[in-house]
């Protein structure tokens, strides 16, 4: 692909992270941007904590523990045995290494530096030169309602471990925050738009619903892909189902279109889905069908450029029709 292409990539969590895995192998660094979600984001040992930022710099520069599909590949967790010890909490499971860029981030912010900069200065310390954005430097929490009380999403997913029945999901402080600087415009002056195989609701839904993003959304140009992370009636991991049907959406490949329903042209899902058009047959949203099953280094590189190679496909047919 040309240089002068610009991939803009949403993401968060591990699918996402698995899928960056595989577009970091397909295309050159310069040519991709990430608007990373940060409303997992969370103060642990009086420590700023950006789980979904820290994987997919991990990730891209080659430190991404593939195995849990979060932390640093062969880290230990003497720090934490020892906080244990202490009597401080110790559900969230920090690595030694981790801790260090927890550290640095908490410095450059109280050092007076915006989650974008302090984002920026950790990625290039590592070697990344693919951008990394995250979605806001306003803090926004997802706020998970249970029958028994109203969780942090680490809360729900790490320490209780989705266990809990949801009745709601809501994006605290989303309403008055601002896209960081960069984000609109790399939208807007993308070639293509991807949506990473995450989480529509929690990885996903965050970043929609910063004022201004959605909008960018169905503003630009590029067309907009999204891969689902929902195959034949399930989550291919964590809790997306159960916080798909949390919202009235179907867990298939239906929900995730009609979770973007108003901004998505083209919807990657997995061949197995392939007979369940029906549901989709109101909808304006192309369809194409792959393996979206990362299992392997291979797999995930073939989804990228799978995806990649839809894309190309899209704006050819679009620019055949204009002239």
């Amino acid at each position: 692909m040309s240089s002068e292409n610009k991939i803009v990539v949403l993401t968060g969590g591990t699918g996402g992270a698995k899928f960056v895995d595989g577009l970091r192998r397909a295309v050159p660094p310069e040519q991709l941007t990430f608007i990373v979600n940060t409303a997992d984001d969370l103060e642990w040992w009086g420590l700023r904590v950006s789980p979904d930022l820290d994987s997919i710099t991990y990730v891209l520069a080659d430190l991404l523990n593939k195995d849990r599909g979060w932390g640093v590949q062969d880290d230990t967790f003497q720090c934490l045995q020892m906080m244990a010890r202490l009597g401080q909490p110790a559900w969230f499971q920090i690595g030694d290494r981790d801790l260090a860029t927890h550290l640095l981030r908490t410095q450059l912010i109280q050092e007076g530096n915006t989650l974008s900069e302090a984002t920026a200065e950790i990625a290039a310390r590592f070697g990344v030169t693919a951008r990394i954005l995250p979605m806001s430097n306003d803090r926004i929490e997802t706020r998970v309602q249970t029958p028994a009380s109203d969780l942090s999403f680490e809360e729900y997913f790490v320490q209780r471990h989705f266990r809990d029945p949801v009745i709601s999901v809501r994006f605290a402080g989303a309403e008055t925050a601002a896209p960081a600087p960069g984000v609109v415009d790399a939208l807007l002056s993308a070639t293509t738009v991807i949506l990473a195989p995450s989480n529509p609701i929690t990885s996903i839904g965050p970043i929609l619903a910063v004022p201004g993003i959605r909008e960018a959304l169905c503003r630009t140009s590029a067309p907009v892909a999204a891969i689902s992370p929902i195959v034949s009636g399930a989550a291919v991991s964590g809790p997306a189902g159960a916080l798909l049907a949390s919202q009235g959406l179907p867990v298939s490949i239906a929900g995730v279109a009609q979770a973007y329903e108003d901004f998505l042209d083209l919807l990657i899902a997995d061949v197995a889905d392939r007979n369940a058009t029906e549901e989709l047959r109101q909808s304006r949203v192309k369809m194409r069908w792959t393996n979206t099953i990362m299992k392997s280094a291979n797999d995930k590189v073939e989804l990228a450029r799978t995806v990649l190679s839809c894309l190309a496909a899209e704006i050819s047919r679009e620019a055949a029709v204009e002239t």
